[in-house]
This record gives C-alpha cells, sequence and structure tokens, in this order.
C-alpha cells in the first residue's frame, strides 16, 4: 500500500503559496490509517522506548494509538496554558511567528526514552522544542517518527545533525 495516495495536496492553504499535505484523507480510510499505525509500531520497535510523546494537535491521532498497541504511557506535548497542572514551557520560532508548548513536570521521570510522534516535519523548530522539552524534563530523546517528511524545508536534516534518530513514513516536497 502506497500511504501517499492517500495524502490530499491542498494548493494555497492556509495561505497564497503554500501546498497543504492534508492527513485526513489517510485516517479516514481505515485500510491506510491501519496501515500508517502498524508502520509507526514496527519502526518503533528500532528504539529503546519507554513513554511516547506526542505534539498538539494531530500528532495526537497518531501517538495515542501507537500508545495503546505498544502498552505505553502517552505524553501531550500542548500549546501554551492547555494543561492543568505545573508545566515545563519552551518558546521557539515558527515560520510566521512565535509559540509555546508545555509538558506536564509528572509526565517524564528521569532517564525516560521517549519517542517523539507527529504526522509532518517542516523546518523542525516544533520538534527541536519537543526535544528540549524532553530533555528539561530529565529524559531522553528515544527517536521521531513523523508520518510526512517535507525533506527540502530540511527539518528532518536538521534533527539528524543534532543527532536524534529519526524515522518519516513518507517524504513529499514542501512546496
Amino acid at each position: 500500500m502506497d500511504l501517499k495516495d492517500y495524502i490530499r495536496s491542498i494548493k494555497d492553504y492556509p495561505k497564497k503559496g503554500i501546498l497543504f499535505r492534508d492527513i485526513t484523507t489517510l485516517i479516514k480510510n481505515e485500510t491506510a490509517f491501519d496501515e500508517t499505525i502498524n508502520q509507526i509500531v514496527d519502526r518503533s520497535k528500532k528504539f529503546k522506548v519507554d513513554k511516547i510523546a506526542a505534539i498538539e494537535s494531530r500528532g495526537f491521532v497518531f501517538a495515542s494509538a501507537v500508545s495503546y498497541i505498544l502498552k505505553k504511557p502517552f505524553i501531550m506535548l500542548r500549546k501554551k496554558n492547555k494543561l492543568p497542572a505545573d508545566v515545563h514551557s519552551i518558546d521557539f520560532k515558527l515560520e510566521y511567528g512565535t509559540a509555546t508548548i508545555e509538558v506536564h513536570k509528572d509526565s517524564i521521570s528521569e532517564n525516560d526514552f521517549v519517542l517523539i510522534i507527529d504526522d509532518l516535519i517542516a523546518t523542525g523548530g516544533t520538534a527541536e522544542a519537543a526535544a528540549k522539552l524532553i530533555e528539561i524534563s530529565k529524559g531522553n530523546v528515544a527517536a521521531f517518527i513523523f508520518v510526512i517528511n517535507l525533506f527540502d524545508l530540511g527539518g528532518s536534516d536538521n534533527l539528524l545533525k543534532k543527532g536524534y534518530k529519526v524515522e518519516n513514513l513518507m517524504d513529499f516536497p514542501g512546496h
């Protein structure tokens, strides 16, 4: 099964000049979604993993299913002011401004190996911030697994250069 067949490309969304890679067409097809989850689970077995984390919000769709199958705790990395308990926060730059993501301080124990799952990697700013959250929580980034890599935007390569392990299920150009 070629998962690329289930990704819809939308021109000029959310703004002119952007070619948006839409995963909703993949997750609404039970066979494609099942195959995606199975591929993530298979790739995750290469790494020592104690917990699974996902970046809000589309990453939650994939990571929660993987967490269930692997019987590993699930950690939500959320936008600012979305988590009710004490948090670690990281500010980071986006192509169009800045953002903040947070994690509960009690989500990660010292030396936990945390697998980070997200739907897509572009420039990698959000992924790097996620890694920093794991590290300031005294955990270790086991690896990243992305459903889509926008290879010409360099995020996956940047993570690899920083010493992180990265897996991508499929590659698309970013433009």
